[in-house]
């Protein structure tokens, strides 16, 4: 890769002060996260500690927090032609821990919003590849100065726990955003600007020409959000496409409004400031049933679709809006394999935490745990299938002994579907319980619907079981199932990866063996897999900057969080060529 330049000036067409200054301020943090993407080591300057940003900030945070609610959010932008919310029958947002939050939201005209946008997009387009990363980087190092305020956002739009709040919803957010922007430089820094090409003729004198080559965006995207993970699945897209040189329009899930409006807030005071126009990001928030993704998806303006969410909608994308670059990541059921171990109690107690995390409500949530039904070999003797069952049982129980910390670690249910899905678990409707969910009072949220994890135990020899296990099933519903072998094992997590998709797989093993057939299986289904997980690492987890969230290999993902291709899609390179 080509050094990042060091400019004392900028084109005339492009240049002033505040555009060199924020080049010079965000030229280590960009040269940092290039290079961490090159070697996948562990970086981030964005600290995970909410102490880190001062001993005021947390409270800080819930105050700016509160001070939004129940009035008007304060957001200009072209084509208002109406309000969205406050009340929940007008679109307005409750909160899964019990209370409508009573914003209201400008509604724009989708027609004036594209229009302004494709009107902004030149000046940002000749800004160049370096001048949009450090606006980029700009917009993401103020919205870390509001982590917490961004928090309690996530906190009260997608029901996460306070720690999952700061992490998921604020700053490992933002490393997904720089993730992106990293990358977008990357790949748009892969040809040189310039070049002088000279061609020795026999004939005479040679041919010099002049080559220039320009990144040039592919148009308009369109960002819909999602209700769970509004901002880490959105950041990646946003700025992937702002980096390479597009305008975007921002969906943001009807529930989950308030993190993508504070991201859109930010990003069109920095741009301003920055001398660009501030409808190069806008937001554009739906009246009740308007159904304002389809209606925005198949418009010509639209060249980028990013969404997050269901099978159903994911696969409409893809058949109808042809006109643009579709990147989907839809319903993944995730498979762990357990055929032996050396640290029982420790595995026990790592997969216990993996499925209390949010409630199993992450899209790397484990669903189906295969043991086989002769039992498996641990540190602690042979423990047959039964025995692996109520030892996870009584771990996961262990673990959520205490309400207060379940409560933080288990969040609020995000949606009635979760909720139904827990109670037909628990009423048996899927097989028989090994353990039932129980609700779990918030001590600070007494409308907060909380509820443990539910185990069923179900067998792959039945058909109707299989069937089941075929499905992702919303909340904390999982699935012991009884496999013939740790061969049969590792062929339904190949086949459920390759017709249901998958996000994550993960085993535990001490053989070599089948450690072998589980990779070679992975490899082939296009799964991240998490082996022997014990200790403070899940395999829930996504590490940005290191790890690929999705590979585009089956139906869970048609793309990867954030690989060269996520990015290149988004812009064509334009090259001139002169005689000299």
């Amino acid at each position: 890769m080509n050094p990042i330049p060091v400019q004392d000036s900028f084109p005339a067409d492009v240049a002033d002060a505040t555009r060199q200054i924020l080049v010079d301020a965000h030229r280590p943090t960009l040269e940092r996260a290039v290079e961490t993407l090159r070697t996948r080591a562990h970086w981030s300057p964005y600290p995970e500690d909410p102490g880190a940003y001062g001993t005021d900030a947390e409270a800080a945070g819930e105050r700016a927090f509160r001070a939004l609610l129940d009035r008007p959010f304060p957001l200009e932008q072209p084509g208002r032609d109406g309000t969205v919310g406050p009340a929940p029958a007008e679109g307005g947002e409750i909160s899964p821990y019990g209370f409508a939050l009573g914003i209201s939201y400008p509604h724009s005209d989708p027609g004036t919003l594209l229009a302004c946008a494709e009107a902004a997009a030149d000046d940002w387009r000749r800004a160049g590849a370096l001048i949009r990363a450090a606006v980029c980087l700009e917009i993401l190092a103020r919205i870390n100065a509001r982590s917490a305020e961004f928090a309690h956002a996530a906190m009260h739009t997608s029901g996460h726990g306070p720690v999952m709040a700061f992490h998921a919803g604020a700053v490992h957010a933002q490393d997904r955003g720089l993730e992106a922007v990293a990358a977008a430089y990357t790949e748009q820094d892969r040809l040189p600007a310039h070049v002088l090409w000279n061609k020795p003729l026999a004939s005479g004198e040679p041919c010099v020409m002049e080559k220039t080559f320009t990144p040039s965006g592919r148009g308009t995207a369109l960002l819909v959000g999602n209700r769970i993970f509004p901002a880490w699945s959105g950041y990646a897209g946003l700025f992937a496409s702002l980096a390479t040189g597009n305008p975007v329009i921002v969906k943001p899930h009807p529930a989950a409004v308030l993190p993508l409006a504070l991201t859109v807030a930010v990003a069109r005071d920095v741009l301003a400031e920055a001398g660009f126009s501030g409808d190069l990001v806008a937001l554009a928030v739906e009246h009740p049933e308007e159904g304002l993704a389809r209606t925005l998806a198949v418009r010509p303006e639209i060249r980028i679709v990013d969404f997050t969410g269901t099978t159903a909608f994911g696969r409409w994308l893809r058949d109808h809006a042809r006109q643009a670059e579709v990147f989907t990541s839809t319903t993944a059921v995730n498979t762990v394999l357990i055929e032996s171990t050396e640290h029982y109690a420790a595995m026990l107690d790592n997969l216990a935490f993996s499925l209390a995390l949010y409630s199993g409500q992450l899209c790397t949530s484990p669903q189906n745990i295969l043991i086989p039904r002769a039992g498996i070999r641990t540190d602690r003797g042979r423990k047959g299938y039964l025995e692996v069952v109520a030892d996870l049982a009584a771990a996961i129980t262990r673990l959520l002994g205490r309400d207060a910390f379940a409560c933080d670690l288990l969040g609020a249910l995000c949606g009635p579907e979760a909720a139904e899905s827990a109670e037909r678990a628990d009423a048996g409707a899927f097989g028989p319980v090994v353990l039932a969910g129980r609700a779990v009072h918030h001590p600070h949220h007494p409308g907060a619907t909380v509820r443990t994890p539910t185990l069923v135990a179900l067998d792959a020899a039945r058909s109707e079981d299989r069937a089941t296990l075929a499905h992702a099933h919303p909340g904390p519903v999982f699935f012991t199932v009884a496999v013939d072998s740790a061969d049969d094992g590792v062929d339904l997590l190949l086949d459920t990866a390759r017709t249901a998709g998958s996000l994550s797989a993960g085993a535990w093993t001490a053989s070599e063996d089948v450690e072998h057939a589980v990779t070679h299986a992975c490899a082939e289904a296009g799964v991240m897999l998490s082996l022997n997980m014990t200790g403070d690492w899940y395999l829930t987890q996504s590490a940005v900057y290191s790890d690929l969230h999705g590979t585009g290999a089956n139906p869970a993902s048609d793309h990867a969080f954030c690989d060269g291709a996520f990015v290149a899609r988004r812009f064509r390179t334009v090259a001139v060529r002169r005689r000299v």
